[in-house]
Order: C-alpha cells, then sequence, then structure tokens
C-alpha cells in the first residue's frame, strides 16, 4: 500500500478554486504552511500501528495530508461545515482508502460513529482490526470552542468513554497560546487555574510546539500552542471529575482569598478536609 498521497492542487489553490473563506462565526482560521504541519506531527511523537487518528476540524485539510503522508492507516476526521465536502472527498479518493471523513458536531456525535468508520476503511478491508489500540486525537481546533471540547474529552477522559475508552488515547491539540499557557500551567504560575487543574487532573500536559499568528489565513490577532495531552496511567483522584471542576471554578474566582476562607464561603462542613489534607488553611 502506498503511503504517501498522490500530487494534489495546493491547499491554497483548492481554497481559491472552491471559493472557501474562513467564517468568522464558526471561528475559523485555516493553517497553510506545510512546515508547521510537518512539525506537529514530528514533534507529536505518534504510535501509528493499529491506531485510529481522529481530526477535529480539518477544514481545508492539510494536517490530515501530513499525518496521511506520514504514513497514517486510518484517519477519520469530522468536520462541521458541510462546504470542505469536495475537498474531503477529493483527498479521500487520493488515500488509497486510508482516509474517509464525517460531517458533524464533535460537541455532539457519538463516538461509536468515529470508530466504527475507521473500522470500515479499506485499509483494513481484511478486518484483522476488530479493535484499535490506539487512538490519536488531533486538531487546530477554533478557538471559539476549544475550551468546551477540552472540557467535555476531559471528562470522557476520567470515565473512560467513548474513544478515550482506548488502551493508548493522546491528544494533539491547537489552541490560542494564552490557553495553551492555562492547561500546562504549575502550581504557583501565573496562568494557572481552573482549566490546568481540570487537564492535570487526569493527563499529563504539556507544549510541543509554539505556532506564530503568520501561519494562518486569515490571520489570528494571537500565536498560538500546540498542546498533547495523554491520559494518566494511575489516576489521581478520588473523587469524580466534575466536583473538582466544580470546586477549582469556585476557588479560582477568590484568588486574593486564604483557602480557610474560600472553604467556609463553599462548604463550612468542609474546612477540616484542609487539615487532613496536610494543607495550610493560611495559604
Amino acid at each position: 500500500m502506498a503511503l504517501r498521497l498522490p500530487k494534489l492542487p495546493s491547499i491554497r489553490d483548492l481554497t481559491r478554486i472552491y471559493n472557501l473563506q474562513a467564517k468568522q462565526k464558526l471561528s475559523q482560521n485555516f493553517l497553510m504552511d506545510r512546515n508547521v504541519t510537518n512539525k506537529i506531527i514530528s514533534l507529536a511523537g505518534l504510535e501509528l500501528d493499529n491506531a485510529l487518528c481522529v481530526e477535529v476540524g480539518p477544514g481545508p485539510g492539510l494536517l490530515t495530508r501530513t499525518m496521511l503522508d506520514n504514513g497514517a492507516l486510518h484517519v477519520v476526521a469530522v468536520e462541521k461545515d458541510p462546504r470542505f465536502v469536495p475537498i474531503l472527498d477529493q483527498l479521500k479518493d487520493a488515500s488509497n482508502g486510508r482516509f474517509s471523513s464525517i460531517i458533524g458536531d464533535m460537541m455532539k456525535i457519538d463516538h461509536s460513529q468515529i470508530i466504527d468508520c475507521g473500522l470500515n476503511l479499506e485499509s483494513n478491508s481484511s478486518g484483522l482490526i476488530k479493535q484499535f489500540d490506539s487512538v490519536h486525537l488531533v486538531g487546530n481546533l477554533p478557538f471559539n470552542v476549544a475550551t468546551p471540547l477540552l472540557v467535555q474529552w476531559l471528562h470522557m477522559v476520567s470515565r473512560m468513554e467513548g474513544i478515550f475508552g482506548t488502551p493508548n488515547v493522546s491528544m494533539t491539540l491547537m489552541f490560542q497560546k494564552e490557553v495553551g499557557d492555562r492547561i500546562t500551567a504549575v502550581a504557583r504560575e501565573s496562568p494557572r487555574g481552573r482549566l490546568s487543574v481540570l487537564s492535570q487532573s487526569v493527563c499529563d500536559a504539556y507544549k510541543i510546539y509554539n505556532v506564530r499568528a503568520a501561519s494562518f489565513v486569515p490571520r489570528p490577532k494571537v500565536d498560538a500552542t500546540v498542546v498533547q495531552l495523554r491520559p494518566l496511567k494511575t489516576p489521581i483522584l478520588k473523587s469524580s471529575l466534575k466536583t473538582v471542576e466544580h470546586l477549582a471554578r469556585f476557588v479560582f474566582m477568590k484568588r486574593r482569598k486564604m483557602l480557610a476562607r474560600i472553604f467556609k464561603d463553599w462548604d463550612p462542613d468542609r474546612v477540616q478536609l484542609l487539615e487532613e489534607c496536610g494543607i495550610d488553611p493560611t495559604l
């Protein structure tokens, strides 16, 4: 099976041919620099054997092309904007059975549909793969829905639901730089907040690459950063992530108050938890 795509029209040419302009209401910014997508996939370190690569919001498909050219055998993209169907269908025809797309909303889609689509690719026509060993979720996420998507996925990770029930899962996702800073911030760093706590309660989270605003069309006002998250092998939570989210939101709304005051405002009966956990309530 050929693992490189045949020569295709450039992404810029395709967007011009199909008159595809980024929609502001969908927070679309097209990634146009192949050097950037090559770097992202190289640094992501995706294990491609018996793996399903799921791309969220492929748009005109540059990142998709890069995954396919780097040997991905099973790639499924979920795209909300039906304007990209002709481009994605063309890529499917050129992929030698390794790629397909689903038009739908990633916030609402049934993950079993994604897995079934991957298992039914021509690259698995023999039916040898009954279940993927790895799932890699990849995407240049629309900035206006990136945080809600991540929070939804983190809750699914904590419950091992959908594609996150697979033994080996990674998420390699592009965010606005300030959001990436919040996701990866450690204790005592100023960007640390609710998103840091949620992400790091269930995943290892780290930046792998910063992307200049000039790499996108149209050019956004801020740079972006690529963050990789991998579920922890041994969960550190004894409570539900929903409880952690509720507490983190409450605590970080009152950053300037001592923990004892925050816990009294939250639930006076729980102040003793600080001492039980060996935490100084005067912090």
